[in-house]
Order: C-alpha cells, then structure tokens, then sequence
C-alpha cells in the first residue's frame, strides 16, 4: 500500500489515483532568470524520483513541470544585463535542462511555459470575476479576493486575522484587502505586456500555475509538488484561483520537499548563500550530486556541505567497486529484496531506507566469488533498483575512473596505465622500492590501486 505525506491532511495517507491506474502529477518548475542552485536540483531530482518510482509500480505517469518565463526579476534581470527577455530565458532553460540532464532527471512529459498560457490564464480571471472572486483595482490590476473564499489557508494551516495584521501593501496597489493578491498586473512602461479584457498587462506568479496545471492535467488531478517555501503563499493561492474557479476540489496530494540548508539557514538566492549545480559540479560527480540528494528524505532538511557530498561520493565508490567485474548475462533478480524495495518506498518514498538496502546488496555481492550466479544475480537486482532511484546507471570503471568536474575528461589515462605496467614489471623482478615510488607517485595523483588476482585495479579518490 502506497502511503503519501499529503501536506494539505499534515499527515501520510492511503494513495488512490483518481483514475485507477493512472497518476496526474504538476511540480513548479524554476523561473528562468538565473543558473539553477541546490535548492532547484533537490525539486527536480525528488520529483523525477516520484515519477521514476511510481512507474516502476506499473502506474501510468503524466508528470508536468512547468517554466516560469514572465516574472518581475525576469523583467529586472533583462534590463540589468540589457538584453531581450526571451534572450535570458532561453539562455536559462537551455542551462536548466543541461543541469537536469547532467543529474540524471528525466524530462517530464510536459513542460508548458506560462508565456504561452495567456488565453488560459485570462480565460482563469474571467471565471473568478464572474464568480465575483476577483475585482478590478483603480490602478486596473485585477485581484483576487481572499475574504469571499473559504477556507484560505487550509495548505499552510495559517489564519486568515493573523495573516491580516502582518501584511503590508505597497503604495501603488489598490487593494481592497491587504491579503488580496495580484491575478494580472497592469502594462508598466518598458514592461512586456498582452492585450486582456482589463487592458494590456501581464500575469500574476500564482494564476500562471493554475492556468498551466489545470489546463495539462484537468481541473481535478493526483498530486501537485514543489519546494517547502512554496506551500504560502503560492500554493495557498493556486488553490484559492483554482478552486474558487472551478467549484470543486482542485489537488488530493499536496507534496513539498525541504530546504537544502547552509549554516542553518534556507539556501536561496535572496539570501545570496547558494551553490549553483554548475559550481558543484567543478568538484564533485553529478550522480554523487544525485545521491547526496536522495540519502535523505524528501521531507527532511538537508544540510550542504563538502564532507557530506564527499560522503555521498565514498559511498558510490562502494556500490560501484562492488558492481566491478561481474558480468551479469541473464541474471534473475532477487525476489525478497523486490518486496523490501517496494516497502520501504511505499512509505512516502523513504529513499534512505532504499539507499541503505543497495548497501547491503553490495555487502552481499562482496562475500561472494564474482563469477557464481549468486554474485550475479544480486548484482542485477542491485543494478535494477538503483536505476529506479537513478543510481548506478555509469559503468563501474568509468565512473570509478571519471575525473569530477568533468566526467568525460579522462585524461592521463594512458599515463596512469602506462605507471602502472612499469609497477607491475618492478614487482615481478623483486624491485619493491622502485614499485613503492611508483605507488606513492599515482597516490599524489589522487589515484588509488587494487592488486586483484587477476591484475591491478585503479580508480581516482
């Protein structure tokens, strides 16, 4: 039985698809202004391991993530850099989709941008007026109502009085109620603006969400995604436009993944204290990025910092050593260990229980001669379940071999070869010291040798 922690219940439920058999999922994707951070990299990596999971399952996915590409710091980060608005997004979508691809995250079926949802997205408005829960301000931006809906704050559990009394409006809103929040905004000069029934102007953050969303998967879909700092206000407000639209339920599942912390704090860009993917990526392995991500759950925080990503990398280094050298033919998978994947992951996908059992997968293969069907057979059982979670996917001399930074560059391979003959040519005429220079020579190289029966192994550290 799959059990999801729906955000909305604050607890973790019994998943019925609304459809038997099929799963609609939404995730908020990134707003192309900038390069993608650790923050954005959790979103997209927990999301495709949702996605990866629930197919493995036999579910029928449709999973879509959407772009963000008319925003207010897309607008300022446009004229900073003096260039075209559609010049900075797609320079970031194509960045985002390297970044995504490098982290093993598969693309998801749709990826609708919500400069091409403007018909929606008006056509959203044009419902929520005429069900008198929006209005048009003096200053011809349209808002949404917060008081004539029920139930405001339902997701984030926050009361409406309390909200109230800490918010601030800013002096060129004609709010009627300082909670009200913004569904199109009114042409600005040397803003991009659409012609609309309330004047040239364009969307607000929230409505786009519900435009694409609905329009993608149905008024009424399975599970809707993003990172924690989105449940208020933006999801609030999803659900307030959505339902106050539509009359009826809008999500079942409401999912939200932690923070990615730095010195206890949120990582983020405001706060000017993030890591792009890119940069990590100078230092460390993209699949060691993915499973630095995946050994914590979801839910949790997770805390960056260069000893736990070399963690994560240690511990590839063991899964792969282990996969090193068994050639798996038509190996069957292990049955037992299929049900205890399945468990741990039916339980609001508890990826770190799943990671734990790869390990032990491992341990097992390491107690056996490589070449028995025993060896074999947990082998591919590791293979097949690791690839569920994304893992394990490189072959293990290349990823064992890689340089980080750059996967591809294996540079010094051939001199590393070549060091090691001579190496293995002084130990067979008894010339130990000239056999020690020249393993203390490759280990300043930050390479690290296995003498095996059947020949001597290397890998970089």
């Amino acid at each position: 039985m799959l059990t999801i922690y729906n955000t909305l219940s604050g607890e973790k439920e019994e998943f019925r698809p609304i459809e038997p058999g099929k799963i609609r999922m939404y995730v908020c994707g990134m707003t192309v202004y900038d390069f993608c951070h650790m923050g954005h990299a959790r979103v997209m990596v927990v999301f495709d391991m949702v996605a990866r999971y629930l197919r493995s399952r036999g579910y029928e996915v449709t999973y879509v993530r959407n772009i963000t590409d008319i925003d207010d710091k897309i607008i300022k980060r446009a004229q900073e850099n003096n260039e075209s608005i559609s010049e900075l997004t797609e320079r970031f979508i194509r960045a985002m989709h390297e970044d995504a691809a490098a982290l093993a995250v598969l693309p998801p079926d749709q990826e609708p941008r919500a400069t091409g949802y403007l018909a929606q997205i008006i056509d959203l408005i044009n419902r929520l007026i005429a069900n008198k829960l929006a209005y048009v301000g003096e200053n011809k931006d349209v808002y949404f109502d917060v008081s004539k809906f029920d139930g405001y704050g339902k997701l984030s559990g926050k009361q409406i009085d309390e909200l109230r009394s800490g918010a601030r409006v800013e002096v060129q809103e004609a709010k009627d109620d300082p909670l009200d929040f913004v569904l199109w905004k009114a042409a600005k000069p040397g803003e991009p603006s659409w012609d609309s029934p309330w004047g040239p102007g364009r969307p607000g953050w929230h409505i786009e969400c519900s435009a694409m969303s609905t329009h993608c998967l149905g008024e009424h879909f399975d599970i809707h995604g993003g990172g924690m700092d989105l449940q208020f206000p933006h999801h609030e407000n999803e659900i307030a436009q959505s339902e106050g639209a539509t009359g009826h339920k809008f999500v079942n599942v409401w999912m939200h993944n932690g923070f990615v912390r730095i010195n206890d704090e949120k990582m983020s860009k405001s706060l000017n204290n993030f890591f792009t993917v890119r940069e990590v990526l100078k230092q460390f392995r993209a699949e060691d990025i993915r499973f630095f991500i995946l050994s914590s759950h979801y839910r949790s925080p997770l805390n960056y910092s260069l000893e736990n990503l070399g963690e994560a990398h240690a511990a590839l280094v063991r899964l792969y050593t282990a996969l090193r050298d068994i050639e798996m033919g038509d190996a069957t998978l292990e049955p037992s260990v299929t049900e205890r994947f399945n468990a741990v992951m039916d339980d609001d996908f508890n990826t770190p229980k799943a990671i734990a059992l790869l390990h032990e997968l491992a341990g097992d293969i390491n107690k056996q001669d490589k070449t028995s069907e025993r060896a074999k057979s947990l082998a591919a059982t590791l293979l097949y379940f690791g690839g569920i979670l994304g893992l394990l996917q490189d072959s293990p001399v290349h990823y064992l071999q890689s340089q980080a930074g750059n996967a591809d560059d294996n540079s010094g391979a051939e001199e590393i070869e070549s060091l090691i003959n001579d190496r293995n040519v002084a130990r067979k005429n008894r010339d130990f010291e000239e056999a020690d220079r020249i393993r203390v020579l490759l280990d300043e190289k930050g390479i690290q040798l296995e003498d095996t029966p059947t020949g001597t192994l290397w890998r970089r550290v």
